[in-house]
């Protein structure tokens, strides 16, 4: 490097995990390989060794949190972004789950088209992320909001559904970069400006939906967001069947309570009542080939979920939520809730 060339950018990796020591192993090793600079490791309160096990690592590059209980993703990730802000100061971040990582050559790639100027304008990236098979991974695939293109929301009414909105399997053949509204928290590249524009991800949303909102937030902001299909990740991850009820129970309420603050970020004041009067009627009659013990406890789960997206009320434990969602546990006692 000559005088006149300026340092090199640096960049942190954020892992959030709980419970999951081989994918974790697999994970770390794969960065340790990269030219990234630090890796900040958020260890969510695990109890199958993995606290241990990062405890013997050595390379002066890791750093580990570890929280006193699991707060979730969502606060895993809000964690990992201010401490690596706060002790690193680092030019970008890259955030994945435990159970994925950067294909092989990844980090160097980014680094070449960082030097390229090949995302010119671009304050956060996100990769293109598949399983280990090749398959495109459908829960990273990324996304433009229906609410705010009226060509969208057209092929969305007219039966498109979800594919009407997230990028196409052309996307990922492809080198060119392509704008965005949102992108999921597996292989996603944000800049000093971007986290600046952007703040933190909502730890209290436990999981789902944080990083939806975030990335959303980003570009709503008016942060630019790019897809970058020659920026691979893979996704160790298992598949769930679109509309499966999500399991165990206690994933529903945090789905539709956070679906809620979803919907309303995407769809903006005046289009979000007239969504929910459409989809309420259907959040409220799932669970139909459940047994009816679980039926009951899913549909409360939901109704819970909506009063408290509603009232802005993030203050139920997440040992609560375990306990509403065993079937024949008493609802909880209706109280009035604080606006937020």
């Amino acid at each position: 490097m000559s005088k006149a060339d300026p340092p090199a950018p640096t960049v942190a990796a954020i892992v959030v995990t709980f419970n999951r020591r081989e994918q974790l192993q697999k994970t770390v090793a794969r960065l340790l390989a990269e030219p990234v600079d630090r890796l900040l490791v958020v260890e969510n309160g695990s109890t199958d060794g993995s606290r241990a096990w990062l405890a013997g690592l050595s390379d002066p590059r890791l750093t580990v949190i570890e929280m006193a209980q699991n707060g979730g993703g969502a606060l895993g990730f809000e964690t990992g972004m201010r401490e690596a802000r706060r002790r690193f100061d680092p030019d970008w971040l890259l955030l994945m789950d435990d159970d994925a990582r950067p294909c092989p050559g990844a980090i160097a790639r980014f680094r070449q088209g960082l030097a390229a100027n090949r995302w010119p304008g671009a304050e956060a990236l996100a990769a293109a992320v598949r399983f280990p098979d090749g398959g495109i991974c459908e829960m990273n695939r990324p996304w433009v909001n229906p609410f705010a293109s009226p060509g969208v929301f057209l092929r969305v009414l007219a039966g498109g559904g979800r594919a009407a909105f997230h990028i196409p399997d052309a996307a990922y053949e492809t080198e060119a970069p392509r704008p965005l509204d949102g992108t999921s928290f597996v292989g996603f590249f944000v800049s000093r400006a971007g986290a600046i524009r952007a703040g933190y991800p909502d730890g209290r949303l436990f999981i789902y939906g944080d990083d939806v909102l975030y990335t959303l937030g980003l570009t709503q902001a008016g942060g630019r967001l790019l897809f970058a299909p020659d920026l691979a990740f893979e996704h160790e991850c298992g598949t769930q069947r679109a509309g499966a009820i999500p399991s165990p129970l206690w994933k529903v309420y945090y789905t539709y309570r956070n679906r809620w603050l979803i919907y309303r970020r995407a769809a903006g004041a005046w289009i979000f009542p007239l969504l929910m009067t459409a989809m309420l009627p259907r959040w409220l009659a799932i669970g139909g080939a459940l047994p009816r013990p679980e039926r009951r406890t899913c549909r409360r789960l939901v109704r819970l979920a909506i009063k408290d997206a509603l009232h802005g009320n993030f203050t139920r434990s997440h040992a609560e939520i375990v306990a509403l969602a065993k079937p024949g546990t008493p609802a909880p006692p209706s109280k009035k809730l604080r606006d937020g």
